[in-house]
């Protein structure tokens, strides 16, 4: 995100613009990073967030706040003791720095006068600090006179800038003109001595027709160039700032005062870029395939809450795969110890006959003997030798392997249905497992956060917040005038079973977990294009790899039967075909 001098200085305008006029009605923290100001404006209560969070620090209003902290943090009561009912007299840029400052007219009891509120925004180094006649009242993460930044952040100290980079400001042509053509002189002199490097090939693209271009890797050549000599810029828009001046064809010693231009005068063009349903980016110029925001706050506003709900939702899907993959390996070892152990008792029966043995041939023998040899007819008359210990009686041996033979009989009998149960919930937390990782939003996590926390592998929600959890409705897709119905996790995959009719198909993969699939028949005959793009469709959301090909069973719904007290989303199914599919490529389009 560019949340660089080019854009603070764009939304400093929009936010005074909005703000200024309003008074402080209330100040809370989210936490350690957040906190949030209610600001009464003629256009009502809006809610100014202050995030100084690595990742996410920002300056915006949202729609939206996170639940404040039951106990409010010191430097949140500094700024309720100082703000509350105070006027935003403005927001303005601090120079070309990626600093925001808002300046407040106090008139409570504890605070009068002007106040200046700096939201610097700079990476892991961003703050709040709330001053007063250019004396730090408080900061929210405060500095020792050890500080390795030099600057001293603590209540007492005078208020000073960060130190300041070695590099050109953005609004001085001069001193950006300077960097810029000793940048070109040395790619010339690069080109002269024939090196052939990446200076060398920027050059050929740069004075290409005398403009500015910026394409491929030479482009990110200047880009790089322009981000690490020009302060408070952001290689994003240094990356944009020579695509426009390509555009307009801008002759490449002329670059320095274009920039200077546009980084002053050009016009705010608010823009999203979207991935995968996702804002990924926003940016306050117009830019290819971008989704165009009203003003640079909403698109700053989106982005965030785009942002902190997908942060969200993948440390979820994380802690629920931990919580099903935790239990996948405890079943792994419980199931390995009952196979080991139904393999000890294999030779149950071996056990018998030995008992048998003995006690046939028992004549032969005496105390004292270390072994018998007999003819064993149950193996058509082989010889075989039977060990005996030589402190027991003839009698008291055949007794030993015969006791030994009930005893691993006992263990078959009891470990078999266990073997069966232990199968039987590994395959059903590995298909948790499989449906939290195909998961793609929060919705699709839901009813699977349910199941587990009812499993008690999840801590119960306090009473007094604990909401009825609907159900998530199915994937839904039209295809070849057929409707197709696409389950989203266990729970889902088994209420889509119910809901299907006896003559509706249903779907699933083989070998392999997957969401089931329905198709919607309404006394028509589906044809096998539709049936083959909805076995497509349950490939897509299972465990098969990317382009591979798997095996899947369809049958109709009459013929799917749910076991009692099986677990979620386990069938059988009798009286199916199979049909031998990849994934569908074109998921997204199919849906309704």
């Amino acid at each position: 995100m560019p949340q660089d001098a080019f854009h603070i200085g764009r939304l400093a305008i929009e936010l005074d613009h909005l703000l200024s006029g309003g008074r402080v009605n209330r100040v809370s923290q989210a936490d350690k990073d957040e906190l949030t100001l209610i600001i009464y404006t003629e256009k009502g209560a809006l809610k100014l967030i202050l995030n100084t969070n690595a990742s996410f620090a920002r300056v915006c209003v949202q729609n939206t706040e996170k639940p404040p902290l039951l106990v409010a943090p010191s430097f949140c009561m500094l700024l309720r003791k100082h703000l509350s009912g105070a006027q935003l007299k403005s927001v303005k840029q601090v120079g070309n720095e990626r600093i925001l400052a808002l300046t407040f007219l106090c008139f409570n009891d504890f605070s009068g006068g002007e106040k200046v509120l700096y939201a610097e925004l700079m990476g892991k180094y961003s703050n709040l600090i709330l001053t007063e006649n250019g004396i730090i009242a408080g900061a929210l993460k405060s500095t020792s006179l050890e500080n390795a930044s030099g600057r001293i952040l603590f209540s007492g100290a005078k208020y000073a800038l960060p130190p300041a980079q070695d590099k050109a400001s953005p609004a001085d042509t001069a001193a950006i003109s300077e960097k810029w053509h000793a940048f070109l002189s040395g790619v010339e002199s690069e080109n002269d001595g024939g090196s052939g490097g990446t200076n060398a090939d920027f050059d050929k693209d740069v004075h290409n027709n005398g403009t500015v271009e910026n394409t491929g890797k030479y482009g990110e050549t200047a880009a790089k160039f322009i981000f690490s000599n020009v302060a408070g810029i952001s290689l994003p828009t240094a990356r944009h700032i020579l695509s426009f001046a390509a555009a307009r064809g801008v002759a490449a010693e002329d670059f320095p005062a274009f920039f200077v231009n546009f980084f002053l005068h050009e016009p705010v063009r608010a823009y999203l870029a979207e991935e995968n349903g996702i804002f990924s980016d926003f940016f306050a110029f117009e830019t290819e395939n971008g989704v165009a925001a009203a003003n640079l706050n909403e698109a700053e506003e989106k982005y965030y809450v785009s942002r902190s709900e997908n942060r969200a939702f993948n440390e979820k899907k994380s802690r629920l795969f931990s919580v099903a993959n935790a239990k996948i390996k405890k079943c792994e070892k419980n199931l390995a110890d009952t196979l080991r152990r139904l393999a000890e008792a294999e030779n149950a029966e071996d056990n018998r006959v030995k008992g048998e043995l003995i006690t046939a041939n028992i004549y032969k023998l005496q105390k004292g003997d270390a072994f018998l040899l007999a003819e064993n007819w149950y193996e058509g008359g082989k010889e075989e030798k039977i060990a005996l210990d030589k402190t027991l009686s003839p009698a008291a041996n055949a007794q030993r392997y015969f006791k030994t033979y009930a005893k691993e009989k006992r263990t078959k009998e009891a470990l078999a249905p266990r073997r069966e149960d232990e199968e039987r919930e590994l395959k059903y937390f590995r298909s948790v497992a499989a449906f939290v990782t195909l998961a793609e939003n929060a919705d699709d996590l839901t009813e699977t956060e349910e199941e587990l926390r009812a499993l008690g592998l999840l801590p119960q929600e306090k009473a007094k917040k604990k909401k009825a959890v609907a159900s998530v409705p199915f994937r839904k897709y039209e295809i070849g005038g057929f409707t197709v119905l696409v389950g989203r996790n266990n729970a889902s995959n088994d209420n889509l079973v119910r809901q299907l009719d006896g003559e509706d198909l249903w779907l699933h993969t083989q070998k392999y977990h997957s969401a089931h699939a329905g198709i919607l028949c309404e006394g028509k005959k589906p044809p096998e294009s539709v049936i083959e793009a909805a076995a497509q469709l349950c490939v897509y959301f299972s465990e098969v790899k990317h382009g591979e090909k798997a095996a899947v069973d369809y049958a109709k719904r009459k013929h799917v039967k749910k076991p009692k007290k099986a677990a979620l989303g386990f069938v059988t199914y009798t009286d199916y075909k199979t049909l031998y599919v990849a994934a569908d490529a074109h998921e997204k389009e199919r849906m309704i």
